[in-house]
């Protein structure tokens, strides 16, 4: 079962890998343009600037969850590098479980914050409506909750996820 779930979370983070990838491809793609309609042209396209950062508010929360998966988030790890054996654990359970608190307040409080901006529009791009932006909060946050629950489990707290990412090579041995 668990192996199961470790190659949907393999697939999960793949994904994640590629939207991020995909919006700074979009995002490097569209800006120039913004900036030659104005500069060059003299009229300035209304929807390149509104679009790149909707796309940088989804990268920020798929690769945010990439980073944590493989362990590539800013961490102080001066205390559980202090730590071995059973202190070692307790404090993986702990770092870990205030994960999951932040994730599943993402994902709720996320999710409420869509809802209730639903019926407002963007005055730059008034067919997007302004929950689709703050959509990426909850789906970032639902994707972390999934990756702790993947790290509790293996109870792996201080390395990375085993899998076999594309660069392997960059991935550390467990600490543990």
């Amino acid at each position: 079962m668990f192996e199961r779930y470790v190659r949907a979370m393999d697939a999960l983070h793949r994904c994640c890998m590629l939207i991020a990838g995909l919006c700074l491809l979009i995002i490097t793609l569209i800006i120039p343009w913004g900036v030659y309609t104005r500069y060059v042209l003299g009229t300035g396209s209304q929807w390149p600037e509104p679009i790149a950062i909707i796309l940088m508010i989804v990268f920020t929360f798929f690769a945010g969850a990439v980073c944590y998966r493989e362990n590539l988030h800013i961490a102080v790890m001066a205390l559980p590098s202090m730590t071995s054996g059973v202190g070692r654990t307790v404090l993986g359970w702990i770092i870990e479980l205030c994960m999951l608190g932040t994730s599943l307040f993402l994902l709720f409080f996320g999710w409420e914050l869509v809802k209730t901006t639903w019926n407002q529009v963007m005055a730059q791009m008034p067919v997007i409506p302004v929950g689709l932006t703050y959509a990426p909060i909850p789906v970032g946050g639902g994707i972390i909750a999934l990756f702790v629950i993947e790290r509790i489990w293996s109870g792996r707290f201080f390395a990375p996820a085993e899998a076999d990412p594309p660069f392997q090579s960059a991935r550390t041995p467990d600490a543990n």
